[in-house]
């Protein structure tokens, strides 16, 4: 019913690879599709460091945001008031000398970031791949440090409230990881409302 393949609304030139780390084999790399408030897609490119809004009657883009300050990121989240919530996983970034993750909020109509998450020093926070973030009905953030099984919520102030580090191991015998690819936080009317549809 409808597709857009990238090649054809992207250049090779102008949204190069932002790091060889995964081999030039593979161009943009989409990690993430999401649905907007509007209709429009999100989409997520990791291999670029860029996110970009696609209208979906057109098939073209609306919106986009790069390297810097983006570096190999996950999961775009639009927030209620319009904003974009970033893992930005910072595997290598353009304009620092060391990797590190944050979580950003961005503004869509100035792309300036207006809320982050990182720690002091920034590379205690680290996870090259995977990972998510989800921002709590409370106003807080639920954060997924996927690589090392790391699942915390914070405070708008960055406090930490609580965390939790995932005990199970797998994998193969020679490269055990106990990694979360992305955690969700829902309430009870949640699950009831999915057991409900589900039925």
């Amino acid at each position: 019913m409808w597709e857009w393949r990238a090649w054809e609304h992207l250049d090779p030139e102008a949204d190069g690879i932002t790091f060889p780390q995964d081999g030039r084999e593979e161009w943009t790399h989409g990690n993430a599709v999401i649905e907007l408030a509007s209709g429009n897609l999100m989409v997520s490119f990791r291999n670029i460091s860029t996110v970009m809004e696609i209208e979906r009657s057109t098939g073209q883009i609306i919106w986009k945001l790069g390297a810097p300050p983006l570096s190999g990121q996950h999961a775009p989240v639009e927030l209620a008031n319009g904003n974009i919530l970033i893992f930005d996983n910072g595997p290598i970034r353009i304009d620092a000398s060391l990797p590190y993750s944050r979580v950003i909020e961005v503004d869509r109509a100035t792309k300036q970031i207006v809320w982050s998450y990182q720690e002091h020093p920034v590379e205690y926070f680290y996870s090259s791949r995977i990972s998510n973030a989800q921002r709590l009905p409370n106003g807080n953030t639920l954060i997924c440090e996927g690589v090392f099984g790391r699942l915390f919520e914070v405070t708008r102030d960055g406090e930490l409230v609580w965390e939790y580090v995932s005990p199970y191991f797998g994998g193969p015998p020679n490269a055990q990881a106990n990694r979360v690819f992305r955690a969700y936080r829902y309430s009870p009317a949640e699950i009831e409302r999915g057991r409900l549809t589900a039925a």
